[in-house]
């Protein structure tokens, strides 16, 4: 008896205490909309006059009783008393009431569509909460609806009476939303998406191929309405049983047997006053479950009140799964243990999700858990009472339901037995770096002579550092979501690893590796290789604020979410070849390859000397893929220049320094020193110009015709002194830089095709930067530069009167009021005005 007494107590210790992944919730407020949104919503979808009654429900009653143990308050607190201990808290520790609250959730799976970012936080916000990353959910309405507003905006004219073309509306914005889908199915941040099909029109999804005539009446209908009262919410059957089809079949596109897509999560059952409560049933999506046998459906919120279909669907279909979330904390108790009961009538207990809705308020997500809790104990230890299952199956059901149904179903690849191990010297990661091991095989697999990576990343000081794994070891790292370990303080030290003020011997950075940019290295390499950038991270994942490719691709993202921009960059390799001289000095111990050209010359001595050498690298990049437009010499001594293929800007990055690898690599084997010194002799100076190009990010239309200026005058320029201190980092730097030079001058303006200017405008949607160097940390300096012109594109022209187009000569340009300072320190005391960015 006493044995069975400590299972039964070992079986309520798991079910009160086993962690749990919440697979399905939204973000919370930001503090400023705490007050904006009434804290008594957090038991009910009620609003308006119906909210008052809320405060009759059991469900509030239930909830003010444990809100009193949440707060600390009295046993008899009223609700008044209660909003005060709230408000005590959100002044004095409102993170904490948030650890409070997350306390045993490890992740958190977030539908991130139900509010903007300027009312909630960003996703990633919430990991400092819990020991996993907190996986996104893309709500496909709320994407659709971002490229609608995108592509209408060039049809604005129909307030002047100009027909619009909804067939090529419609089919630009069917494009695009393919290919948005596409770019969310293989990010490894996204876990799955979800639809509200159900508020907007209904749960049954009608074929959208019988229906075109009415497609194109809705759409028709949709635009006059979007862009007459700029109301581009999507709430037409037609169109949303379109959407809604189109992704379904672009998560089963491509997909190999037995694999299965990221899951789908679709409203089912109970929700505010939107919904149609009949059509709400999920029994209407049975022919399109079926239909789409590879696709998970997960039906969510219990299905209230149609927890029995749901079960039945989840019992027939094996990509049909029921999450348990919302009826806690908004039914009663006697409702929430009917629910439990019917999920478990016919559900298989492998197929049933756990979930909070939590929403706005953390307390959302606390009520939710510890209601769940109470009756998930009530329910299992009758089952267990009266000997339908044993405490082990039990306790299986309570651990799978909590956390490891959701692990195997969104591939987050958890193991709990080594979180268990973790130590307080390592801080719990739930969730591990999900790389896309099929691409890396898929490389290893056209690449099975390759027995090491060079795991590559670039320190603040613009040092490329390398840590060279057997291939081994490194398969084992991307298998397990792993990565490799640095100290902190190595991230900031010289060239000469002399520490610096922002060396710290305490901390630790992890390197992940970004697969979508491994290569192979040179044949001359000493053994088969390949290369691969990272980023760092913390213990958890979170990218770190220092770091220079996360602040890139942080920026990047930024520009194509808000402003539909992507940068495409093509980087100009200047580099200056030497050999060793026999002078003794040490100022002299190198002297030019070759001293007899000039500008796009090929003399004898470039033709005996350095042209066997230039095609040696030319060959190199092409043969591990770095295309290459042309190579030629430059004016100063020894001087060459490589130009490289336009690229998106962060792959644009990576390949620059893989491609000045192969030029130094190259040439060390010909007993040829290759240097980016900006003035490595007196005279010509040598440069790392980058031409960048502005295209549509996601939704391929034009740009409106002032983002150009915006980006590039009312930003870049404008800001061009604190730019300066990322791409002309060292004092050397401003050898180079000076009038009647070719250098890009010394004063802040632009002009097209100007090489006079620090900006030349080369033809529309395409600007040079001339003021760069190769002694900048490339990503730092793209990033400020991006990060410049997102601000420009966010400001505009409040700065005043636009410079005008240069077209004259340094010496007639004397009527600018600003210029470029001739040395490092004045650029320092600017570049504190991009840190915001």
């Amino acid at each position: 008896m006493a044995s069975k007494d400590s299972e039964v107590l070992k079986l309520q210790s798991t079910i009160q205490t086993f962690p749990v992944i919440d697979n399905h919730a939204h973000n919370l407020l930001r503090s400023h909309q705490l007050d904006t949104h009434p804290f008594e919503s957090i038991t009910t979808e009620a609003q308006g006059a119906a909210l008052k009654d809320t405060f009759a429900t059991l469900s509030h009653l239930r909830a003010q009783k444990q809100l009193r143990r949440l707060y600390g308050c009295s046993h008899d607190a009223d609700w008044d008393n209660i909003l005060e201990k709230r408000q005590h808290w959100l002044r004095e520790d409102p993170k904490g009431l948030i650890r409070k609250c997350f306390e045993s959730i490890h992740s958190i799976l977030m539908d991130d569509g139900l509010a903007t970012v300027d009312v909630v936080h960003e996703y990633e916000w919430h990991d400092q909460f819990t020991p996993g990353r907190t996986g996104r959910i893309v709500r496909i309405e709320a994407a659709a609806e971002h490229i609608m507003r995108h592509v209408l905006a060039k049809y604005s004219d129909i307030h002047h009476g100009v027909p619009l073309d909804e067939n090529a509306a419609w089919i630009s914005f069917s494009r695009n939303f393919e290919k948005l889908l596409k770019g969310y199915i293989a990010d490894p941040a996204v876990v799955g998406f979800k639809s509200v099909v159900c508020y907007r029109s209904s749960l049954d999804i009608q074929p959208t191929d019988l229906r075109a005539r009415a497609m194109r009446l809705e759409f028709e209908d949709y635009c006059a309405r979007a862009l007459g009262k700029g109301m581009y919410r999507l709430d037409y059957k037609t169109l949303n049983d379109a959407i809604l089809q189109t992704t379904v079949s672009s998560l089963s596109d491509g997909l190999e047997k037995p694999a299965m897509s990221k899951p789908l999560q679709l409203h089912t059952g109970l929700g505010d006053k939107d919904i149609n409560l009949v059509k709400s049933n999920p029994a209407y999506l049975q022919p399109l479950i079926a239909q789409h046998p590879r696709v998970p459906f997960v039906l969510l919120h219990s299905s209230y009140p149609y927890t029995r279909e749901a079960g039945y669907l989840t019992a027939m279909y094996k990509n049909a799964f029921l999450d348990l979330g919302e009826v806690f904390p908004q039914l009663s108790r006697d409702g929430q243990v009917s629910v439990l009961r019917k999920s478990l009538e016919l559900c298989p207990t492998n197929k049933l999700l756990y979930s909070s809705d939590g929403h706005f308020f953390p307390e959302t997500y606390w009520l939710g858990l510890v209601q769940f809790r109470e009756v998930m104990e009530q329910v299992i230890l009758e089952y267990v009472e009266k000997k339908d299952i044993t405490t082990d199956q039990a306790t299986a059901i309570v651990e799978n339901i909590y956390f490891h149904n959701s692990n195997e179903l969104y591939n987050l690849r958890v193991n709990l037995d080594d979180l268990s191990e973790k130590t307080e010297a390592e801080p719990l990661r739930l969730l591990p770096v999900k790389y896309d091991a099929n691409s890396f095989e898929h490389f290893m697999h056209k690449n099975d002579t390759v027995e090491y990576i060079y795991v590559q990343w670039v320190t603040l000081m613009g040092v490329l550092r390398t840590r060279i794994l057997p291939v081994a070891e490194f398969t084992r790292l991307i298998k397990n979501g792993g990565r490799i370990g640095i100290a902190k303080g190595n991230t900031g030290t010289l060239q000469n690893d002399h520490v610096t003020p922002v060396c710290a011997p305490v901390g630790q950075v992890y390197v992940e590796f970004d697969l979508s940019s491994i290569r192979r290295t040179i044949p001359q390499n000493p053994f088969e290789a390949a290369s691969v950038f990272g980023s760092w991270s913390d213990e958890k994942g979170h990218p770190l604020d220092e770091c220079p490719r996360s602040n890139l691709a942080r920026i990047l993202h930024g520009l194509a979410e808000d402003f539909n921009v992507n940068l495409l960059i093509g980087f100009e390799i200047e580099v200056t070849m030497l050999v060793k001289t026999e002078d003794t000095e040490e100022s002299r111990k190198y002297k030019p390859l070759a001293t007899n050209h000039a500008w796009g010359s090929l003399s004898p001595e470039d033709y005996q000397k350095a042209l066997p050498l230039l095609h040696e690298i030319a060959s190199s990049l092409k043969r591990i893929g770095i295309e290459l437009q042309q190579f030629h010499s430059e004016s100063g001594s020894g001087q060459y220049e490589f130009v490289l293929a336009p690229l998106p800007a962060l792959q644009a990055v990576d390949t620059l320094y893989q491609a000045r690898q192969v030029v130094d690599q190259v040439a060390s084997k010909h007993n040829v020193r290759a240097t980016l010194h900006p003035l490595p002799f007196p005279g010509i100076g040598t440069a790392a110009h980058a031409h960048i190009s502005l295209q549509p990010a996601y939704v391929e239309v034009e740009l409106p015709e002032d983002v150009e200026a915006k980006f590039w005058i009312d930003g870049v320029l404008h800001h061009l002194p604190a730019i300066c201190a990322f791409t002309l980092p060292e004092g050397v730097s401003y050898g180079r830089v000076t009038d009647d030079n070719w250098s890009g001058g010394s004063w802040i303006g632009w002009g097209t095709q100007n090489r006079e200017m620090p900006l030349r405008k080369v033809e529309t949607g395409r600007w040079e930067i001339r003021c760069l160097d190769g002694m900048a940390n490339m990503y730092l300096a793209i990033a400020a530069i991006a990060g410049a012109g997102y601000m420009g594109a966010f400001e505009g022209d409040r700065h005043g009167a636009r410079p005008g187009d240069c077209q004259c000569e340094y010496i007639w340009i004397s009527f600018f009021s600003f210029f470029l300072p001739s040395y490092l320190h004045p650029y320092l005391s600017h570049s504190g005005k991009l840190t915001h960015i």
